[in-house]
């Protein structure tokens, strides 16, 4: 999401970019993601909120269900609004998201498929670039947009076991062909330590998610026969539809599993080199802001690097400072984006039966004052933060 929202705004201010992708093409898949506060803010100056509301995920809200399918609590997508609400009326699968923002983008991006950064080595004339295929490009800027395991980050900033927190959490994720009668809820069964959901999508198919509690697990992300397997074992002897989604996450060939993690760092800028989205803030999907905050990091870097074109600065420092203020706009967001809901990770995924019990008390509870006032406070971060404006277009842009 980073890299072209990046690229668009970019491109409103006469400044031409290129993105590259390890991927041989455009990628479409991945589960639905949410746009709050900000982000929603952000969509609707770059024009793209008609053409995501005619793709919403049909999705009535959050519905906790028992073993065997019986409803227990919900919680709709109109309860809460602001940026760390649970659940949120503008849902979008992120392919669609993925083709919204590439449509806004073509033409005006030069985009590399197949490649990836090898090296990074700056010079008095810029970044020099080397690529995995052997090419060799400079460029002023270079802006890591890379995701969680970043590999620009790596590069200029240091391994990765310096930034990457990880959380104790593991969630997998698949396809489910038909999935029956979900009455547009995305439904959600635990018992201690294990979660099991599944989400409606447009066209019939649903998405489900597998999530467990675990300390030290040893999970290569690379290696999907043994993440398959890792589950097999995790969730054996589960209820609800446990059989039904494992058999689904067995013959997805677009299976994913991974950490529930955070990105936590210092400074998202050295020399010249930035860093944007998860690979420099990633809040973890429990906050469930990662693409707001995308957005939201893409407007404010693309935004204030203009107006450092526009006072034609050194070529040498107008990057780092435009990343420098752009750091200063997004500090809020991004430190919201580490604010995890309430509970943190137990409370997402708790451990005992007594604490499944009480989320769901806790759920029943929010449909009624003063709990619902409450938790609304909490959540509406974004009326706090008031984003730069960046209307003016540059004349001496390169």
């Amino acid at each position: 999401m980073a890299g072209p929202a990046l690229a668009y705004w970019l491109g409103t201010h006469g400044i031409r970019s290129t993105i590259v992708e390890q991927a041989t093409t455009l990628r479409l898949g991945g589960q639905a993601v949410d746009l709050h506060g900000l982000g929603e803010i952000v969509a609707e100056r770059m024009g793209i909120l008609p053409r995501v509301r005619e793709l919403l995920v049909p999705e009535k809200g959050l519905r906790y269900v028992d073993r065997d399918g019986r409803e227990l609590a919900t919680m709709p997508a109109d309860l809460f609004t602001g940026d760390g609400s649970p659940v949120t009326e503008l849902e979008i699968m992120k392919g669609d998201l993925t083709v919204i923002l590439h449509e806004l983008i073509a033409g005006q991006t030069d985009i590399v498929y197949g490649d990836r950064i090898s090296a990074l080595d700056e010079t008095p004339g810029g970044v020099e670039v080397t690529f995995r295929s052997g090419a060799v490009r400079t460029y002023d800027l270079v802006v890591g947009a890379d995701g969680i395991y970043s590999g620009v980050r790596a590069l200029a900033f240091g391994p990765e076991s310096d930034f990457v927190t990880h959380l104790g959490l593991y969630l997998g994720y698949c396809t489910v062909p038909d999935a029956g009668p979900l009455d547009d809820w995305f439904e959600m069964y635990n018992e201690p330590g294990r979660m099991l959901g599944l989400r409606p999508e447009r066209g019939g198919t649903a998405k489900a998610m597998l999530a467990f509690a675990a300390d030290g697990v040893d999970v290569d992300r690379r290696d999907v026969p043994s993440q398959k397997r890792l589950l097999r074992t995790v969730f054996a002897g589960m209820g609800w539809r446990a059989p039904e989604l494992l058999a689904a996450a067995d013959a997805d060939p677009e299976f994913h599993l991974d950490t529930v993690s955070q990105v936590h760092m210092d400074a998202w800028t050295t020399g010249r080199v930035a860093l944007l989205g998860d690979a420099g803030y990633c809040g973890s999907p429990l906050t469930g802001m990662g693409t707001s905050l995308a957005l939201v990091g893409a407007y404010v870097l693309a935004g204030e690097l203009a107006r450092e074109v526009a006072l034609d600065a050194a070529p040498a420092s107008d990057g780092a400072r435009a990343s420098d203020r752009a750091r200063a706009s997004d500090r809020g967001p991004a430190s919201d984006a580490h604010t995890l809901p309430l509970g943190g990770a137990d409370g997402f995924l708790p451990r005992s039966r007594f604490m499944l019990r009480m989320r769901v008390l806790t759920a029943r509870f929010m449909h009624h004052w003063p709990m619902k006032q409450l938790v609304a406070r909490m959540l509406d971060r974004s009326e706090a933060i008031e984003l730069p404006r960046y209307d003016a277009p540059v004349a001496n842009a390169r």
